[in-house]
């Protein structure tokens, strides 16, 4: 295993991963904004990109991170921020920012499959094994315990981790997480892993664009999220865009297959779920019927109900917010963070 910085070349496209706005693109669409390497080469990230060299399934990988040391006085305390499916590390750089001027160290990594990191031609994706490679990541790093904030899918890997290793979290954060319901159970039908290649093969800047608008901000929109939208689509639009997908699509499988709804009750830490209550997002939701549709996706109801699963939860909302409170209205959302953080005691 080897830690390095980056050594970026510009590069040209491989595909990203938003199938669940796939169906607002079209094959014909037309080219929008810029074009990015398979492992995002040529966007730039807010802080140093450093790379972590490692064997996993018999392969080896890197996994891109950026670590980041306090901004003034250091008060000893890391946190690790898992990303969601549809974003990167580099979506996250508000956080990073008010965190560690807050006098954290700060770890954003991507994940195996996304962004800056390896997309392997075979690889059996679980949440298990996504927090495996982070914690070999913070072994490497030398830290034995940290808090640990996910946001979207990034949740689900954060909870999943909490889990495996919770000698190794002081605290659990979750920003609008996926994953509060068990959309298979609750009726939304299934798709292969071949049928979201297709659809990831189709993404568009238009498609995500219209998808995050409804989606994500309860149809409004701010001219900073356009740079993420570029992110996204950037992959998609190169030689190696279907090795991208691919991963993508297995992903996507992970997500809707393996639920960590039922474990919500076994988590031992401090756990605090941050919730913007416009949120609509579920897997699945375009091919749901109309009855389940309408039953799912709902955070406003679904923050509450999974905070009385969590032993020793709290529940922060904000009500008129949609996927990405962090995103939508940072100053707000870091005060309510740093708050819970600062007066909430660490797990034992």
């Amino acid at each position: 295993m080897s830690v390095t910085l980056s050594r970026w070349l510009p590069g040209l496209v491989l595909s990203a991963a938003l199938p669940l706005m796939a169906h607002a693109a079209t094959e014909t669409a037309p080219a929008e904004g810029p074009a990015y390497g398979p492992e995002l080469q040529g966007f730039q990230y807010p802080y140093t990109l450093k790379h972590f060299a490692f064997e996993s399934q018999g392969q080896k990988l890197q996994m891109g991170y950026m670590d980041v040391a306090a901004n003034g006085k250091a008060n000893g305390r890391t946190v690790v921020l898992m990303h969601g499916k549809n974003f990167c590390a580099a979506t996250w750089d508000s956080s990073i920012k008010a965190l560690s001027d807050a006098g954290y160290r700060v770890i954003a990594p991507d994940q195996i499959g996304f962004c800056t990191s390896s997309k392997p031609e075979h690889y059996q994706y679980s949440f298990q094994q996504l927090a495996t490679n982070t914690q070999q990541l913070l072994k490497a790093l030398g830290i034995q315990k940290a808090t640990v904030l996910g946001h979207s899918t990034g949740g689900m890997l954060a909870t999943r981790y909490a889990l495996l290793f919770p000698e190794q979290v002081d605290q659990l954060a979750m920003v609008n997480p996926i994953g509060l319901e068990d959309w298979k159970a609750l009726g939304v039908p299934y798709r292969t892993v071949d049928q979201w290649y297709q659809r990831e093969l189709k993404v568009t800047a238009k498609g995500i664009r219209d998808y995050e608008r409804t989606t994500y901000y309860d149809g409004r929109w701010k001219p900073e999220f356009d740079r993420w939208v570029d992110m996204l689509a950037g992959l998609s639009k190169g030689p190696g865009k279907t090795q991208v997908a691919w991963n993508s699509a297995l992903i996507y499988d992970m997500i809707f297959t393996q639920p960590v709804y039922y474990e919500f009750k076994d988590l031992k830490m401090p756990t605090l779920l941050l919730i913007g209550t416009s949120d609509t997002t579920a897997i699945g939701k375009d091919l749901a019927p109309p009855e389940v549709k309408a039953k799912i996706g709902h955070y406003e109801v679904l923050g509450k109900q999974v905070a009385k699963l969590i032993p020793q939860s709290t529940l922060i909302e904000f009500p008129g917010m949609g996927h990405a409170p962090q995103m939508e209205e940072p100053e707000k959302f870091h005060q309510a963070l740093l708050g819970w953080l600062g007066k909430t005691p660490s797990a034992p």
